[in-house]
């Protein structure tokens, strides 16, 4: 197991590369640029150009690809052309906490939700109860977060008054600036503010779980070692949770990789909906304003969380399936 960690570990190395030369020729590829305007105005062409000199924007592509290569080897993800009290290192560390709360959360949540729906589904087949959190499963998948974020916003703050919508955490002290300490995890004032936020984007994720965990434990309990465990008597509880239960949540494991690589990078419209400061906002702003460094730093560690994410998934493969073995 630890040479083939190993080996995918040095795998990942050119894979990362990849995505950030892919990422870094395909901004650049793109129409206009960071100092095509200033405002609604465009800016005269020999102010763009001392400002392309510069930075290095006026250099052959494949230098300023070198250039970045060795600034990102030594931590340094770049500047940002608009605001020069700040620059890529600033913006991570800012938005990075807030998208991994947020996306922890609605991870933890999609479970804690979504796999005990698809156990009780899974054990009343064909029942009512399995018509109905199959119904409720799929109108959670096809409600958008979009008209899901507002809807809680009006029912749970404006109406109730239950949850704050805005102002993420008020800033409690967080551990290594990413995890908040115990003492605010369990706050009131922390739950209350991850409560709305958490709750629109884990949805998605508890519909999709809960039907994955239902049609893999309902394959499991058609095996035939299953129908061996209840031969010699065991009770149905323990055939359920030690026998069938792991080896029913292959197909869920195979989702997680993906789904907490974009959970923790951010989500776009929750982060809008309820004015958070995550990794998503940037992205959208690093395309619109042509922000290179910071969009090859925002892909960069999404890529770099969706090969760490793969690679827990196939070492949980092995945990989970006694079976599955790597040379």
């Amino acid at each position: 197991m630890i040479n083939y960690i190993i080996r995918r570990l040095l795998i990942a190395i050119p894979v990362i590369f990849l995505i950030v030369l892919a990422t870094f020729v395909m901004i650049h590829a793109t129409p206009g640029g960071p100092f095509d305007t200033v405002g609604e105005r465009s800016m005269p062409p020999h102010i763009r150009q001392i400002l392309e000199r510069r930075y290095g924007l006026d250099r052959p592509l494949w230098e300023q690809f070198f250039l970045y290569m060795q600034n990102l080897l030594k931590g340094d993800l770049g500047p940002l052309f608009r605001n020069q009290s700040q620059d890529v290192n600033d913006i991570v560390a800012q938005s990075f906490p807030v998208s991994f709360q947020l996306g922890s959360i609605a991870v933890l949540l999609g479970f804690a939700i979504g796999v005990p729906a698809g156990i009780i589904a899974a054990l009343k087949h064909n029942s009512l109860v399995d018509y109905t959190a199959t119904f409720v499963a799929v109108l959670s998948a096809s409600v958008p977060s979009l008209v899901l974020g507002p809807l809680l916003i009006l029912i749970f703050y404006v109406n109730l008054n239950w949850f704050p919508a805005i102002n993420w955490g008020a800033e409690p002290p967080f551990f290594l600036g990413i995890f908040p300490q115990p003492r605010d995890l369990l706050s009131s004032e922390f739950l209350k503010h991850a409560v709305l936020p958490g709750f629109a984007l884990g949805t998605a994720y508890a519909a999709g779980i809960a039907r994955l965990t239902r049609a893999g434990l309902l394959d499991v309990l058609s095996a035939d070692y299953i129908r061996t465990a209840r031969a010699k008597g065991l009770r149905e509880s323990a055939v359920i949770i030690v026998h069938a239960l792991k080896n029913s949540m292959i197909p869920v494991a195979t989702l997680l990789g993906p789904l907490i690589a974009g959970a923790v990078t951010g989500s776009l419209i929750v982060e809008q909906i309820f004015a958070l400061n995550g990794m998503g906002r940037w992205f959208i702003a690093s395309v619109q304003q042509r922000e290179y460094f910071l969009l090859t730093g925002l892909t960069l560690i999404y890529g770099v969380l969706l090969v760490a994410g793969n690679l827990f998934v196939d070492v949980l493969y092995a945990w989970l399936d006694p079976r599955i073995r790597y040379d």
